[in-house]
């Protein structure tokens, strides 16, 4: 799954990374994104090639929703049921969208009560994105609200030590075919949904301060020491 996660990207990289214009983005540095947050998003419309950024609310509320709160239990997707779930098919054959991250967190147990976040992320903390599903919410109070979720898949080998899921990441080749709203068969885009490179991706711990919302400095995303005898911890690296 995939929880929490960082975009500290300056506004200029995210321009040149995307192929977005820079004046079409706003963006200030987040380490320590979490559930129900605003995040960046990008799509594209079906009457213009042109990539659109826009914020989100984190957390899918589906167009029929009644309630709100419900997003809060839609953060993420598993992607090898997404087509068929009610909340999500239908954004799988119109709504695709990418959101851009440079980490994401994830805690694993080593004693009893204690985990231990670890920051993943690409071998050169570069940008990436995630593979999204987006949609638009009528809010009674609050006019139309634009929310998102993010699609997993199998952990691949660097990462199955901490947890058996991780988030979708799309392959920078395959940015437009993802984003293709003239693509309304899921099933041709299957061969995305895997789970990415191990050989392209970095795991470190980190301290606890990203098990925290409140905490949102780089202090979220610096490696540091686990202090703990669990020896399985040194097969991560």
């Amino acid at each position: 799954m995939c929880g929490r996660y960082r975009l500290t990207a300056k506004e200029r990289w995210l321009s040149e990374y995307f192929s977005i214009p820079a004046e079409d983005i706003d963006w200030a540095a987040r380490w320590n994104i979490a559930p129900t947050d605003e995040v960046a998003t990008i799509r594209q419309d079906k009457h213009s090639p042109k990539r659109i950024f826009a914020k989100m609310r984190w957390g899918l509320i589906p167009h029929w929703a009644t309630d709100i709160n419900i997003g809060a239990r839609m953060i993420n997707a598993v992607c090898e049921t997404a087509a068929e779930k009610p909340a999500f098919k239908d954004a799988m054959r119109k709504r695709r969208c990418s959101i851009p991250a440079d980490g994401f967190y994830e805690w694993k147990l080593i004693g009893p009560k204690k985990k231990q976040p670890y920051n993943i992320g690409m071998k050169d903390d570069g940008l990436f994105a995630f593979a999204g599903l987006w949609d638009r919410w009528n809010s009674p109070d609050k006019g139309e609200l634009l929310s998102c979720t993010i699609l997993t898949t199998d952990a691949n080998p660097l990462l199955h030590e901490i947890h058996d899921r991780m988030p979708v990441i799309i392959e920078k080749d395959d940015y437009d075919l993802w984003l293709d709203p003239g693509m309304a068969e899921p099933e041709k885009l299957t061969d995305l949904l895997k789970p990415f490179d191990s050989r392209k991706m970095r795991v470190y711990p980190v301290s606890s301060a990203v098990s925290h919302v409140k905490n949102d400095g780089p202090e979220c995303a610096t490696e540091t020491t686990v202090t703990s005898n669990d020896s399985s911890q040194t097969t991560l690296f």
